[in-house]
């Protein structure tokens, strides 16, 4: 696209490049990403660029490539630095409203409203009055409302907790969020009609589950992996992140158990260290939902890597060693190297399966398995 590329020229690239990839599909969704203008629920908006931080306004050169980018826009954060809001990348929005294929007239709940303009493709394909959406701050449902009207549309916006959904409008056909839980809500299920859907990103896919006449849920994950910001329990929160804890793994001000491990013959080094820290395991990213990683780097003393668990104040330091050993030092309830370890290990013995390998069973009261295809259930409760 050029440098005076219109918003229209703009929207209709970004439709043949996702329907050229495979992302939209559906003629419904395909007409909605056609006429619903991004550029009205994103006016200004953070990208990260060559590693930096570049804030993009309405008019601003180059404006419209990025707002019609496959990529994720960021439009609001929290107080220490942390992103809560923002506009997702478009073709993960396609594929999850393709996954939540609503027949027509269909009765919808959005949890998490953000920009509004997931709002406004759902609200084109089902129509207004269908759709149902709320969002946990208050700041981010009256902006997202006035834009959402000014664009035409005109849904039902709720300022509450996602995660309670919204029983006054219940029972709906499905529920979408477009933030990450780290279990599905059992108000959820309890507020969609038997046969209806749920899709949800959990741990670091996107789930789509069918509701049963007992109140349970199952399904299966999409192929790609994906994890969108995490529903916040009040518009204060501020989640903790691994930065926070740099110290602590890179000069030892903390003590704790020390022993010396070695891996796995059958795990590749390499690959075992990237999971340790990126938790791309289904079953590692689920047990350590609330598990924050990090790894730094010396010239000297070469790379250590860190697990902290905050709410039990359970941490642990992992320097490698030759001879596929490495020195490890913990502390806390948690063993967390040893958790890992069980995780890591078993993924990547089965060949490192992406999200649609697995399954998840909910059941009315809560209880979650996850299972992976030919496998016994992975080792994960809530």
């Amino acid at each position: 696209m050029t440098t005076d590329v219109t918003a229209d020229e703009a929207r209709h690239a970004l439709v043949d490049a996702l329907t050229a990839n495979g992302s939209l599909a559906h003629p419904g969704w395909t007409a909605a990403f056609t006429a619903v203008p991004r550029e009205m629920f994103v006016p200004r908006f953070t990208i990260r660029r060559d590693g930096a931080r570049l804030v993009l306004a309405a008019g601003d050169p180059g404006y419209l490539e990025d707002v019609y980018a496959d990529t994720s826009l960021v439009t609001r954060w929290d107080a220490a630095g942390t992103a809560v809001s923002s506009s997702s990348e478009p073709s993960l929005m396609a594929r999850m409203l393709h996954a939540f294929d609503m027949p027509a007239g269909a009765r919808v709940l959005e949890i998490g409203t953000g920009t509004g303009y997931n709002t406004a493709l759902l609200c084109h394909h089902l129509g207004d009055t269908r759709v149902t959406t709320i969002d946990i701050d208050p700041a981010l449902t009256t902006v997202a409302a006035e834009r959402l009207a000014a664009a035409g549309h005109h849904p039902h916006v709720v300022t509450g907790d996602g995660t309670a959904g919204h029983p006054e409008g219940a029972p709906y056909d499905g529920i979408l969020a477009t933030c990450g839980v780290h279990r599905v809500p059992t108000a959820w299920l309890e507020q969609v009609r038997p046969g209806g859907l749920v899709v949800t990103n959990i741990s670091n896919g996107i789930a789509r589950l069918t509701v049963a006449d007992d109140g349970s849920a199952h399904g299966r994950f999409l192929p790609a992996p994906a994890m969108f910001m995490r529903a916040r329990p009040d518009t204060g929160h501020v989640a903790p992140a691994a930065r926070q804890y740099a110290e602590l793994v890179a000069t030892g001000t903390a003590t704790g158990r020390r022993r010396a491990a070695a891996l796995p013959a059958e795990v590749d080094e390499d690959a075992f260290y990237r999971e340790l820290v990126f938790a791309t395991a289904m079953e590692t990213c689920l047990a350590h939902h609330d598990v924050l990683a990090l790894s730094l780097s010396d010239p000297d003393s070469g790379t250590t890597h860190g697990l902290i668990h905050p709410p039990t104040g359970s941490w642990a330091r992992i320097t490698p060693q030759p001879g596929r050993r490495a020195h490890v030092e913990h502390s806390g309830p948690r063993d967390l190297w040893d958790e890992r370890l069980r995780f890591a290990t078993r993924w990547l013995a089965a060949g490192s399966p992406g999200p649609d390998a697995y399954t998840l069973r909910v059941t009315r009261s809560g209880d979650h398995t996850l299972r992976r295809d030919g496998n016994a259930p992975a080792d994960w409760t809530v």
